[in-house]
């Protein structure tokens, strides 16, 4: 088998590597594809190798088929279609005793915090699995696992059909946000700088406006007639994305943050007060969010082919976070198949 491990300094180096044999309560996928994400462009450029234990396969968006079963492993079949869900919680702390394993106070990310799925071969707890759909392809499943952050981020917001969304960020977790909003039900902006993603949002059927040519404020009050939208969501990861969204939300709006910001930013507290606007946090997912964006997927209400702008073999891994840091490109996968490997 071969992977793609990550050296530190920006450097992948492709080589090959011991299979694992699964062990009881194991499985051993061959690995189709992986996603490069945001989280693994942070990995790349090393703002977290205090997570990462050099040096590291890394990867948790992910498609493939079970090569291997291991002992005392039921309900697996070699050849089954899967994806992982990369989360393994503790069991113990206050979070996972409440019932919010997902958000585990010593929560491993599996691709992070343990080795991922840029490998030809990856052997992982059979309860982390994830079946597909029958008729899915596995390039589509990649997406399965973003699709499941935004799954998430819908159903913290509470949404109901008819409500109007202001989704303020284009990239690929704000256009995926959009399109499950959509299948709810909800009417749906778009706020996005780069035209070339507002392109993609065009293409997919939302529509995308351009916060630098116009009042984004007075453009929502304008489509809302007056109200503010009900659901703003945070997904731009910029301090000016979170100055402006609570301009964007009704009396009683909810503002839902999906972005990840590593340093303290802004935020209109007078306006919380003065219109009673509900804050909410979303991370990751639960398996029910897994379940729900595979149905989605397989029902062809996810976009995956405006989304995936590049595959490149596992042999060019470093490739995909190029492409990345460029721009102009979405979601960039990985084909992790042994021919793709050398």
């Amino acid at each position: 088998m071969r992977s793609a491990t990550y050296r530190g300094d920006a450097t992948f180096t492709v080589q090959d590597a011991d299979l694992v044999l699964p062990a009881a309560g194991q499985v051993r996928i061959e690995v189709a594809y992986t996603g490069v994400c945001g989280t693994d462009l942070h990995i790349y450029h090393g703002a977290m190798d205090h997570r990462v234990t050099l040096p590291a396969v890394i990867g948790h968006e992910m498609s493939g088929r079970i090569a291997e079963v291991g002992p005392d492993t039921a309900g697996w079949s070699v050849g089954d279609a899967v994806t992982v869900m990369p989360l393994r919680w503790c069991g113990k702390c206050p979070a996972c005793r409440a019932g919010h394993r997902h958000i585990c106070h010593d929560l491993d990310f599996v691709g992070i915090d343990s080795p991922g799925s840029m490998q030809t071969s990856w052997t992982v707890p059979a309860d982390l699995l994830v079946r597909l759909p029958d008729g899915l392809s596995l390039r589509d499943a990649a997406l399965i696992e973003p699709t499941a952050v935004a799954v998430h981020d819908v159903r913290r917001a509470d949404l109901k059909a008819g409500e109007r969304v202001v989704v303020v960020g284009g990239g690929p977790i704000g256009l995926l946000i959009g399109s499950v909003a959509r299948t709810a039900g909800a009417h749906v902006r778009i706020l996005e700088l780069d035209p070339a993603r507002r392109a993609v949002a065009g293409e997919i059927g939302l529509t995308a406006w351009d916060p630098g040519a116009l009042d984004a404020a007075v453009a929502v009050l304008e489509w809302t007639g007056g109200a503010g939208a009900d659901v703003a969501f945070e997904v731009s990861g910029s301090a000016g994305g979170v100055r402006a969204v609570t301009d964007l939300v009704s009396v009683r709006g909810r503002v839902v943050v999906v972005a990840i910001h590593s340093a303290p930013r802004e935020v209109d507290l007078f306006r919380v007060f003065w219109r009673e606007l509900t804050l909410i946090g979303a991370r990751v997912y639960e398996r029910a969010d897994f379940e729900t964006a595979a149905r989605l997927m397989a029902e062809g209400k996810v976009p995956t082919a405006a989304l995936i702008s590049q595959v490149v073999p596992l042999a060019s891994a470093a490739e995909a976070f190029a492409a990345l840091e460029r721009g102009g490109v979405l979601k960039v996968l990985v084909d992790c198949s042994e021919a793709a490997s050398v």
